[in-house]
C-alpha cells in the first residue's frame, strides 16, 4: 500500500531510500528482517558508548574507508566527498574546500592509523552539499570535526570487522554501483541544477524509473547484494524495502553484473552481526507489488 499524501511531482524526484521511507508497507513490512537469516560474528573487541562525532559522520566514515580497505582507490571510496567539496566552493562560496578535500585524501592510508581516520571522518563533512546542499550551512564543517581517541578507536574497529567480514563473504566484486550501464552515463557536473541533474539521470534510466531516478548500492559479491548499516538498532521495514528494491531494479536493468544475484544482506559492523536474505524464497506476489507500486515499472 501506497502513501498517497504526496503529489506527483514531488513522486518524480525520489532515491531509493527516500522511496522506502514514504510508503505505507503491510503490517511487519513487505518482508520482515525475521525472514532473514541473522550471522553473528564475535571478535572479541567491545566499542565505547560514546562518540564524538554525529553518528552520520562515523556511518559514512567507516563505509567510505570499508570501500578503500577492500581495494576501491581512495578517489573512487570517497567520490562523493570530493564532489561535493567541489560543489560547496563553486556553487556556495565555500573557498579552498576543494584544495583542502584533496589535501584530505592524500593523508588517507591503508595503515588505517588515526591520522588516516581523523581525514576520513573530515572528509566526508563534505557530501551533505552534493546529497543535500539546503543543510550545507547548518552542518559542522571539516574544522569542527575532531575525533576523540574513542571515536577512532570505534571507526577502527568497525573497518576492521568490514575486512574480516568480506575475508568470509567475499569478494567483493563491485562498489557504490548503480542500475544503469556506467558507460553511457553522464557523470554529474558542478554548476548543473537540480531539473538538469534530473533529466541527466533520465536519459538512461536502466533499472531506475520515472518515480525512482536515483540510488546506489554498496557492494556486490558473486551472489549477494550488501549493505552496510552503521546503526544502533535492528534493521527495519525500510532498510529491507530498500534492499528489495535494489535486488529488483538490478534484474530490470539489463546488467550482466546483477544476473547471479540471488541473495541480498547487510552488514552491520557496530553489532558486528549480518542478515542475509535468499530472494528465491521471497513470494513473487511481494516482488510483483513492490515493481508495479513502489518502484512503478
Amino acid at each position: 500500500m501506497i502513501n498517497e499524501d504526496t503529489n506527483e511531482r514531488q513522486e518524480e524526484y525520489l532515491s531509493v531510500t527516500a522511496r522506502a521511507k514514504m510508503v505505507q508497507q503491510p503490517r511487519g513490512g513487505y518482508v520482515s528482517i525475521r525472514k532473514f537469516d541473522k550471522i553473528v560474528f564475535d571478535d572479541g573487541i567491545a566499542l565505547f558508548e560514546e562518540e564524538n562525532v554525529h553518528g552520520s559522520i562515523v556511518g559514512m566514515a567507516v563505509d567510505y574507508l570499508s570501500r578503500f580497505m577492500a581495494g576501491d582507490s581512495a578517489e573512487r571510496a570517497f567520490g562523493i566527498s570530493l564532489l561535493g567539496a567541489r560543489r560547496a566552493e563553486n556553487e556556495y562560496d565555500r573557498d579552498g574546500y576543494i584544495a583542502v578535500s584533496q589535501e584530505l585524501l592524500s593523508g588517507i592510508d591503508r595503515k588505517l592509523d588515526d591520522k588516516t581516520i581523523e581525514n576520513a571522518c573530515k572528509l566526508v563533512t563534505f557530501d551533505v552539499w552534493l546529497r543535500d546542499p539546503s543543510w550545507g550551512a547548518f552542518s559542522k564543517s571539516y574544522n569542527e570535526t575532531n575525533c576523540d581517541g574513542d571515536t577512532i578507536h570505534n571507526i577502527r574497529t568497525m573497518v576492521k570487522r568490514a575486512e574480516s567480514f568480506w575475508k568470509k563473504y567475499g569478494p567483493v566484486i563491485e562498489t557504490e554501483f548503480v542500475f544503469r550501464d556506467r558507460d553511457s552515463e553522464l557523470e554529474y557536473k558542478v554548476g548543473m541544477t537540480d531539473a538538469e541533474f534530473e533529466e541527466m539521470l533520465r536519459k538512461n534510466r536502466g533499472g531506475y524509473t520515472q518515480t525512482v531516478i536515483s540510488g546506489d548500492g554498496d557492494y556486490l559479491t558473486k551472489d549477494t547484494m550488501w549493505d552496510f548499516k552503521v546503526i544502533r538498532r535492528t534493521p527495519n521495514k525500510d532498510n529491507t524495502l530498500q534492499m528489495l528494491m535494489y535486488w529488483i531494479m538490478g534484474q530490470h536493468s539489463g546488467l550482466k553484473m546483477f544476473e547471479g544475484i540471488t541473495k541480498v544482506g547487510i552488514f552491520n559492523p557496530r553489532y558486528n552481526v549480518a542478515y542475509q536474505l535468499d530472494m528465491t524464497n521471497v513470494d513473487k506476489e511481494i516482488i510483483k507489488e513492490i515493481e508495479d507500486k513502489v518502484i512503478c515499472y
